[in-house]
């Protein structure tokens, strides 16, 4: 009778083994497939020569709000001077009249344009926009 049990008890661990060993192969085949897929949304698209199509991937980012600045110039003042400073004061910027204005967003210049108005408003028209290889470049130094 003692043969009858352990004869069960060798078959269940058996399946038991089986069974884990299906388990694992699934849990390794649903992780390949969830890395595969986070990979096709973060896949480097410069890496791709000649692929001119564009991907909804895209979309993701397109919502991001960011600080876009358009700068006159520069200056340097000292806390006290700047504590005289009253309406109708003028500082002197080191841009000069006529010098195209600089186009930053979050702070890394893209562009450089002149102003315009357009109904009452300020504006800006884009006169020469900052190639990527070159910001890059600029990111670097």
């Amino acid at each position: 009778m003692s043969d009858i049990i352990d004869d069960t008890s060798a078959e269940d661990d058996w399946g038991a083994a089986i069974a884990e060993q299906a388990k694992a192969e699934a849990d390794a085949l649903q992780a390949a497939q969830a890395q595969a897929a986070s990979a096709a949304v973060f896949k480097d698209f410069s890496q791709q020569p000649g692929k001119t199509e564009t991907h909804n991937d895209i979309e993701f980012i397109l919502d991001i709000p960011v600080q876009l600045t358009v700068e006159l110039g520069r200056t340097k003042i000292a806390i006290k001077n700047l504590l005289q400073l009253a309406q109708g004061s003028v500082v002197e910027l080191d841009g000069l009249a006529g010098e195209p204005m600089d186009v930053l967003v979050n702070g890394c210049l893209i562009a450089q344009g002149e102003v315009v108005v357009v109904n009452d408003k300020f504006g800006i028209r884009l006169t020469d926009i900052i190639t990527p290889s070159e910001r890059i470049r600029k990111l670097n130094k």
